[in-house]
């Protein structure tokens, strides 16, 4: 059963359009993210779920009931709905038990009943031990628990997040990403985590949804994403990728400097004649000496033009010969090149994803 379903929803300022056709289906249970970079729409659509906007076309429904359209918008409220901001938002002159509890008296929960939801939610959040303090005592990860914790208590319809990590720092940043993930297969919350951070939706989502200029890109899950890009755009905004642009010509790809054999492409019968491929780093392999069987692979002899420890992986930026483009190739810490030496490149073109040319390109 669909918990949280979005149809054709739009929002636009005077004739400037925030968000545009937005159509969504949530499961009951699923967390789901909206990724995408700045001014994309990814918050203004978290904002009208949540009930602080209400969208000029299309409609919000929970449970089949119609929350939101242009002529009615439930208040928030309302709406059985739960939200963390990027602040927090918890109140100073209050304990971590007095926090977490706010819902729940609001709601005049019976006392024995307030006082086992919070000692388990506590309990759950690893903060029992800190019910007594107040938020300037506590972390920055402890405060955005005493959030998470508030919200969940009230056993929310839909929890929304509005980039809840944006203030830590990476290393809690990717401890408090796991704990968000834990809290979820624990509680089973329907929830919208909106972010422009690719790592977090990675780790966080059973799905996510890529915007862009206002609109779908794609949607889907984080391993499809990262392995099937529906779009330049997306194979370029999740994670990193090198691009590869090139012409069907009888059986071989002809690209700026060198040519492949189309043949070993999985799908070469659905290739077009104009064929652009995203070829991730950690895909590309560097050799030192010209291969002795050619057969599985793509060989293309280049140059090293710049190089970076990064301590797990060197970052290599290699130029084939007799081409301008630039590739970036992920080498294990012991494979060390030097700057201005000579290598293979091996690309396995069963690990690279076509890219499918936008719908008015298309021939």
């Amino acid at each position: 059963m669909n918990k949280l379903v979005l149809t054709g929803l739009g929002k636009s300022f005077g004739d400037t359009p925030a968000v545009q056709d937005v159509t969504l289906s949530l499961k009951q249970g699923e967390f789901v993210s909206l990724l995408g970079p700045s001014g994309c729409g990814k918050t203004t659509t978290l904002r009208m779920i949540a009930g602080f906007m209400r969208p000029t076309a299309g409609t919000i429904a929970v449970n089949n009931v119609v929350l939101s359209s242009p002529d009615h918008s439930l208040p928030p409220e309302k709406r059985g709905m739960s939200m963390i901001f990027q602040s927090y938002a918890i109140w100073p002159n209050m304990t971590v038990g007095e926090n977490v509890a706010f819902g729940l008296k609001l709601r005049k929960m019976p006392g024995t009943e307030l006082t086992r939801r919070l000692d388990q939610i506590l309990s759950v959040v690893q903060l029992s031990h800190l019910k007594d303090r107040y938020p300037a005592e506590l972390s920055g990860g402890q405060q955005q628990r005493v959030a998470l914790a508030r919200a969940i208590v009230i056993e929310p319809e839909v929890l929304l997040l509005d980039e809840p990590l944006s203030n830590l720092d990476a290393n809690l940043r990717e401890e408090m990403r796991s704990e968000i993930r834990r809290l979820h297969n624990e509680f089973r919350i329907t929830t919208v985590y909106v972010t422009h951070d690719q790592s977090e939706a990675m780790v966080t989502s059973d799905r996510i949804v890529v915007m862009n200029h206002g609109r779908i890109e794609q949607v889907d899950d984080p391993i499809s994403l990262y392995n099937r890009p529906k779009s330049r755009f997306v194979a370029g905004f999740i994670g990193r990728t090198n691009f590869l642009d090139g012409t069907l010509d009888g059986g071989s790809i002809v690209f700026p400097g060198f040519t492949a054999t189309v043949g070993l492409f999985p799908d070469a019968a659905q290739l077009p004649r104009a064929a652009s491929f995203s070829v991730r780093p950690q895909t590309i392999l560097l050799h030192r000496s010209a291969p002795t069987d050619t057969s599985n692979s793509w060989w293309v002899r280049g140059e090293i033009v710049e190089r970076a420890y990064l301590g797990e992986y060197w970052d290599y930026v290699v130029r084939p010969e007799n081409s301008d483009l630039r590739l970036r190739a992920a080498a294990p810490p012991l494979d060390i090149h030097d700057v201005g030496t000579s290598v293979w490149v091996e690309i396995d073109p069963r690990r690279i994803a076509q890219i499918p040319a936008p719908k008015d390109e298309t021939t």
